[in-house]
């Protein structure tokens, strides 16, 4: 039976399995040139395929995570960081704790890297096949605020509740309103055992009373995110205010300053 190029083009584009098409004469070149039989070329065929549209999963699940910026492993100094342990960090990248429902807190004042790995994690489980949304804490907190004055916080709760892994940036940056946190609680006791979360802070927990405006309501919060939890507290000095001390800018500011109030 003799099928025509242009008649097996749109089969295939019938399909929807567009990098097969697209790559046609080069795989069929490529079978014919490693002497593949039918079956080891079908396999050959169905990698491609699968390779482009994970490719396309990948890329279109990071645009939706939201992510702030790139990051990934590869690019965190862990030399600089020698309080993060690596294998730990290696581990949480396998989305264990992702299948599992745990949570995961990064712990450190401003600039050591919490947000750096809170994004490389989140990339590390898109890859994995994990649903993924990033948000900052006071984001977070508005969009739960304004959704209850509206009468739609079920519409919000559930919607940051569909994520296999969601990720809360800052928390602890900006103290929350009584009502906020009572509101956060919800989405932590709506996720608890059901979906992972990653939160960054730089605040230590014993400090989270004084974040949510209420103890009670932090100790409630607390007890379920350290139910099943990964508490990793970050050591050291700002990235940031390293390299200005390596360019000499802080000393010279700080100078000036000394120098303005004198």
């Amino acid at each position: 039976m003799e099928i025509s190029h242009d008649h097996l083009v749109a089969m295939l584009t019938r399909l929807k399995l567009t990098a097969i098409r697209d790559q046609l004469d080069s795989l069929v070149d490529e079978a014919a040139r490693r002497e593949l039989t039918i079956r080891e070329a079908l396999g050959l065929f169905c990698e491609r395929e699968i390779a482009r549209k994970d490719e396309r999963r990948i890329e279109m699940s990071i645009g939706l995570a939201r992510f702030p910026y790139v990051r990934d492993l590869a690019g965190f100094d862990f030399a600089a960081q020698p309080s993060i342990d690596k294998g730990q960090i290696r581990e949480l990248a396998t989305g264990r704790f992702i299948a599992n429902g745990e949570a995961v807190l990064f712990l450190g004042p401003p600039g050591v890297g919490k947000t750096h790995l809170a994004v490389a994690l989140g990339r590390e489980a898109i890859v994995a096949g994990y649903t993924v949304l990033f948000v900052p804490a006071p984001a977070l907190v508005a969009q739960l605020a304004k959704a209850h004055g509206e009468g739609r916080l079920e519409e919000r709760l559930t919607h940051y509740s569909k994520p296999r892994l969601l990720i809360v940036d800052e928390l602890g940056y900006l103290p929350f309103e009584p009502d906020a946190a009572h509101l956060f609680f919800q989405l932590v006791s709506r996720r608890y055992e059901r979906g992972a979360m990653l939160v960054t802070s730089n605040r230590a927990v014993g400090e989270w009373g004084s974040v949510f405006g209420d103890p009670v309501v932090a100790t409630a919060i607390l007890d379920r995110l350290l139910h099943h939890s990964h508490v990793i507290t970050v050591r050291g000095d700002s990235y940031r205010l390293r390299e200005k001390r390596r360019s000499g800018l802080l000393k010279a500011a700080v100078a000036s300053g000394q120098s303005g109030s004198a």
